[in-house]
């Protein structure tokens, strides 16, 4: 007999004989009558023995040992789902200890941290389980969209000398008999294949900053969504591919994942017109509310949380598009308005109050990117220079952090709990 998962037998209600496989999630002893429950990946079944059914003396099993029952399933009015399991056979196939080190139950008060050092163990619990459903769901869809917006997905290197010159911000690692650093960004290597002849390029992978921030929105290791595009006529190209991508992302996760966003509580709203409104604007805004930025100054997460709900008041939209941000807190190589030297072509996008994107037009005159460079005491490395000496075309792209993406779309608290194994300044374990 073909193990068959509890979804399916939920969903057929029907009478038959099926063999299922799973972790005893639960058990109670009524003396006449005992019930086991058991969990799969695809969710919770009743099994129900009387005294006088010969598997009766097995349903004494740990919570999460690990079982095989053969049995019928029957339908009850009675049983959660409207079907449970008269077994004939129960195997057990691992026991569990029966101290189990972390709460699992369905409402679990463990600790995040403690969470965190028994994630395997809190991955069982469905609220944490459908998190990770719904960041898979998201994953593919935002590389189903790419896809079918002719970009090239590519890797790039996690080891690498760009950045080792600075070393601000970077993990310096020992590579043989040389130093190298691990990848702040792809940064270099979309802007180089962008150049050399794919025009649009995405890749999703790890991004590693050693910043010794303690705060619920950062990590030392994250995954990265980032894309280029090229021949562009400004930024809001690359902001409308954007709009497109949470549109249709946030639409198929709506379809897919209804039972795992019922289970967090999470009602989805689709973006219709993201606004696009300049940071000088929503300054005057936030001082208005008593909230003053000097003028190069960059948001800070009080103000990121105002402009959200501003969105939220005057557009009804959770998501906005922050424009122009001053050419001081900006990269050298995001591209200057032409009427505005101490503007940038830049954006951030966020979404519920919290920054998840940055992106810009990139400068491709080299000329004008040594300049910029020297205005910020930075030496450019001559690998960067080199891609701009033979036929750079006007591009642009952005990066994204799928875990606050997450984070953000779920009303999670932390960015840790939308990431399997996080990494931060002091957590480098399990």
């Amino acid at each position: 007999m073909e193990r068959k998962y509890v979804k399916e037998i939920l969903e057929k209600k029907k009478e038959e004989d099926v063999l299922i496989k799973g972790w005893v999630h639960d058990t109670r002893d009524l003396s006449k009558i005992k019930f086991l429950i058991l969990r799969d990946a695809s969710g919770t079944i009743q099994v129900t023995a009387m005294k006088d059914n010969p598997a009766f003396k097995d349903m004494d099993q740990n919570r999460e040992s690990v079982v095989e029952i053969t049995g019928k399933a029957i339908v009850s009015k009675q049983a959660p789902g409207g079907i449970e399991i008269m077994p004939k056979k129960i195997e057990l196939i691992t026991q569990s200890e029966a101290q189990i080190p972390i709460d699992i139950s369905d409402f679990s008060k463990t600790e995040l941290p403690k969470r965190l050092d028994w994630r395997f163990l809190d991955t069982r619990r469905k609220e944490v389980s459908s998190i990770f459903k719904i960041r898979s769901s998201i994953n593919r869809h935002v590389i189903d969209f790419f896809h079918d917006n002719k970009f090239i997905i590519i890797n790039t290197p996690k080891i690498t000398t760009i950045g080792l010159e600075s070393g601000a911000e970077s993990f310096v690692v020992n590579y043989f008999d040389r130093k190298a650093v691990l990848a702040q960004s792809p940064q270099f290597y979309k802007q180089m294949f962008t150049n050399g002849g794919f025009e649009r390029v995405v890749e999703i992978g790890a991004v590693y900053r050693a910043e010794k921030s303690h705060t619920i929105r950062h990590l030392t290791e994250f995954t990265g969504v980032d894309f280029e595009m090229g021949f562009i006529k400004n930024e809001n190209d690359v902001m409308d591919i954007i709009e497109e991508m949470f549109k249709y992302v946030l639409t198929k996760v709506k379809e897919e994942r209804k039972e795992e966003l019922e289970i967090l509580k999470i009602e989805l709203k689709i973006p219709k017109k993201i606004p696009r409104i300049s940071i000088a604007e929503l300054k005057k805004m936030l001082v208005k509310q008593g909230k003053k930025l000097r003028e190069d100054d960059d948001l800070d997460a009080e103000a990121e949380k105002m402009i959200g709900e501003y969105a939220l008041k005057e557009f009804n939209e959770e998501f906005i598009f922050v424009t122009n941000y001053p050419a001081k807190v900006r990269p050298f190589y995001h591209m200057r308005p032409e009427n505005d030297s101490k503007g940038t072509k830049s954006f951030d996008l966020l979404y519920r109050g919290t920054e998840i994107a940055t992106g810009a037009q990139r400068e491709h005159r080299l000329e004008i990117l040594q300049k910029q460079a020297k205005e910020k005491g930075i030496k450019i490395p001559k690998i960067y220079e080199d891609i701009f000496r033979y036929g750079a075309i006007p591009h642009g792209g952005v990066g994204f952090g799928l875990d606050r993406i997450t984070q953000r779309m779920l009303n999670l608290d932390n960015v840790r709990e939308a990431v399997l194994l996080p990494r931060d300044v002091e957590r480098l374990t399990p």
